[in-house]
């Protein structure tokens, strides 16, 4: 394919590094900067604005345009000009990044009537499954496959816990989920029975969703208990969450802001929350707010900085569990080594959304775990593919990949032996980097 893609900055340089091995990329950018930081790949780099027409005609014609600047009506405008550039022609797949709430209200969704193919929102992507986090104490990351039909969550083995020092083979794991990987420290391990799970081990499980329930409580959680929530910073991305979070209305929420306007339009617009006007930072002021007593606190300020500080007084205190917007993505191992237990980025959400959709050969969605030393795809069996010759016990499945889930129809079956994979079905998979084109070579 032929990519365009408006704006050379982390995401942009992210999502041209991920798709240009196989693909013909142009990188389009006003700052100079970034352009030449792009020339490290091999794209061809364009200087300019990307919503300029004359600009991209230069880049013209093209399969698919991606506009990720920092602007939403750029990447709109940019988005409408291609659609209008491949008329009469071969027809350009556009996607646009988008945060405004006036503009989207779901984390992706379609404006084809005014020539966008997909508006992703990485703000409400990161929202939700901030929310799908709270609703599971002991998780600290979760995704959706297949539609919805399928969840990944990411546990963390807490002490005291059922499965803290239990090998797999000797643990009591539901019928209805699979645990696909150890993450210790920085290794990501394909588990085995005699492998044995430690406190402060990450748990990949996938499973069906209507038994998140039940593999929770595999993990310590309580169901159905009552959260209490506090919001540090409410911008963008803390006002989704707390708008989710209201929706659920079984959540006792405050929201701590410093700007005072903003605190009048949050509590116009969430009459349920308890909204404070104050600094998330001091000390003094968490106390009195009770941070240690909440379930879950939140700090969503622009500053990675400060939400690093809040949290650590809030964990200090005995909030239970605590998570973190990053912007900056160095920085999100060193949040999770110093207590944080979920370190969210809303650019790793617009990378991910971005490359669910433009990934061809099969591939429905694709998560990437532990900077990308891992991925979870969702794969289709092609007609007279390998993968449906024979039952699984049967099949020579590259050793650092293992089968999380099958979805036929309506149906979710969790993969045994005996099973045989059909033309159609769709497969979660989770595979380490170095085993995934031995993998997509079975489905294709």
């Amino acid at each position: 394919m032929k990519i365009v893609t408006i704006g050379a900055g982390e995401v942009g340089y992210s999502i041209a590094k991920a798709l240009y091995a196989n693909n013909d990329v142009i990188l389009i950018d006003k700052q100079e900067e970034a352009c030449e930081r792009a020339n490290d790949l091999d794209v061809q780099v364009l200087q300019g604005n990307g919503a300029n027409v004359d600009i991209l005609k230069r880049a013209f014609p093209a399969d698919l345009l991606v506009a990720v600047t920092g602007n939403d009506e750029i990447n709109i405008v940019a988005c409408i000009a291609a659609k209008l550039l491949s008329k009469g022609a071969k027809e350009c797949m556009t996607i646009a990044r988008v945060s405004n709430p006036d503009y989207i209200d779901k984390p992706i969704t379609n404006r084809k009537q005014i020539g966008i193919d997909y508006m992703i929102c990485p703000e409400l992507t990161l929202a939700s499954e901030v929310t799908g986090i709270i609703s599971m104490p002991s998780a600290v990351g979760m995704d959706a496959f297949a539609d919805g039909r399928v969840e990944m969550i990411e546990f963390k083995v807490r002490p005291g816990t059922m499965l803290d020092g239990i090998s797999l083979a000797d643990a009591d794991i539901p019928d209805c989920c699979v645990i696909t990987a150890l993450i210790r420290g920085k290794d990501v391990i394909i588990p085995h029975g005699g492998d044995v799970m430690r406190e402060g081990d990450h748990v990949i499980v996938i499973g069906r969703s209507e038994s998140i329930d039940e593999i929770g409580e595999m993990f310590g959680d309580t169901p159905n208990m009552h959260n209490r929530v506090m919001i540090i910073g409410a911008g963008i991305v803390g006002f989704y969450i707390a708008n989710l979070l209201a929706e659920y209305g079984d959540t006792d929420l405050k929201i701590i802001e410093a700007d005072e306007q903003r605190c009048v339009e949050i509590a116009d617009a969430l009459p349920g929350a308890l909204v404070l006007h104050g600094d998330g930072t001091d000390e003094t002021m968490l106390r009195s707010e009770g941070a240690g007593e909440m379930n879950v606190v939140i700090a969503a300020t622009d500053s990675d900085e400060k939400n690093l500080l809040c949290l650590l007084l809030a964990k200090q205190m005995g909030a239970r569990k605590v998570i973190a917007k990053v912007d900056r993505s160095e920085y999100m191992q060193l949040f999770e080594r110093v207590g944080i237990d979920a370190a969210l980025s809303p650019k790793y959400a617009t990378i991910n959304s971005v490359l669910r959709v433009t990934m061809g050969a099969g591939i429905e969605s694709l998560t990437a775990i532990e900077e990308e030393q891992a991925e979870l795809v969702e794969l289709v069996a092609s007609p007279g593919a390998k993968i449906t010759k024979k039952t699984l016990d049967r099949i020579k499945f590259p050793k650092g990949a293992i089968i999380g889930m099958i979805v036929r129809k309506s149906e979710v079956i969790v993969p045994r032996g005996t099973h045989q994979i059909q033309a159609g079905d769709r497969v979660v998979i989770f595979a380490l980097a170095s085993a995934l084109a031995k993998v997509k070579k079975l489905f294709g």
